[in-house]
């Protein structure tokens, strides 16, 4: 990449090189860079012809992450693995926040919106989807609650909770999706997220299988995620373990073993505890999540 400067989109500190990865799908090197300052990592280079990387067939597991299904999930929605994801990701929500029919609940980044018709049929509240790939047109023939980037971005302060499962890391410009957010919660809203931890990877970048480097293109250690809501307007909030996230973690496993739907196999497995060992290890739980600031001050400048 030569000598050119590549600030850091958190901070604004210089950033440094963190090696290279070779993207199997796209079949081209990608250079990673390292803030030293706040540990934000990113993709230096990345690709956004959004349209080649989330095709029809990322949905159905034949481009850069293997491992996704939606196609399966959307017409199968009771025999999949993600709806432990869902249940998990239910229980943790309802246990920070009452959940209503009052509740006005958006799902950013919903995919296929399969969290969104589990919470409607699990709870009697207001949850809609955010999303622009490819299942949109589905979401909407299905009769998914679903609100368009034309109305959002007309909306302000109108959420209870925003949930974003592993959506941060897709996006170029991470600070520009959490300002949005926070634009868009109820002062004291809950915004509630998972994506990859980055620390106990630091320095080997490369080396984490998390690091698709064709989707997968802002890399958060804890601290720097908090930092970056702090920034935004967001009141970071270290929680850890939280009633659910054995479910959460219990789907990441069975993913990553590539099992796509509910079987016998997963009987043979100590899921429970073996989603707490797990954890441990790779640190999921390990990053805030936060509250809308109610400060009428806003959010702070770099």
């Amino acid at each position: 990449m030569g000598t050119t400067e590549f600030p850091c989109g958190i901070c604004g500190e210089k950033t440094g090189p963190a090696g290279r990865k070779f993207g199997e799908f796209s079949q081209r090197w990608y250079e990673l860079r390292h803030c030293p300052a706040c540990r934000f990592s990113f993709v230096a280079n990345p690709w956004t012809d959004f349209a080649a990387i989330y095709s029809e067939d990322y949905y159905r597991g034949k481009g850069a992450d293997p491992f996704t299904d939606y196609e399966f999930e959307f017409e199968h929605p009771g025999e999949t693995i993600r709806v432990y994801e869902w249940e998990g990701l239910l229980r943790v929500v309802s246990g920070l926040v009452p959940i209503g029919r009052d509740t006005r609940w958006l799902d950013f980044g919903c995919g296929n919106g399969g969290l969104v018709r589990y919470v409607k049929q699990q709870r009697d509240c207001g949850i809609a989807g955010f999303d622009e790939g490819h299942f949109v047109a589905r979401m909407r023939a299905a009769g998914l609650p679903f609100i368009s980037r034309e109305t959002l971005e007309k909306t302000e302060q109108a959420f209870d909770v925003i949930t974003s499962l592993e959506v941060l890391e897709h996006t170029v410009d991470p600070m520009e999706t959490l300002r949005w957010i926070r634009r868009l919660l109820k002062p004291g809203g809950l915004f509630f997220l998972t994506t990859g931890n980055a620390k106990r990877f630091r320095g080997r970048l490369a080396r984490w299988p998390y690091v698709i480097p064709e989707i997968h293109v802002s890399l958060f250690e804890p601290d720097t995620l908090a930092r970056a809501m702090r920034i935004a307007g967001l009141e970071p909030e270290f929680r850890g373990w939280l009633p659910g996230f054995e479910k959460i973690i219990q789907f990441k496993v069975l993913k990553s073993l590539g099992i796509r739907r509910r079987c016998w196999l997963e009987r043979l497995i100590p899921l429970p505890a073996l989603s707490r060992v797990v954890d441990a290890r790779v640190g999921v739980s390990r990053h805030p999540l936060a509250w809308a600031a109610r400060s009428p001050s806003g959010p702070e400048l770099r």
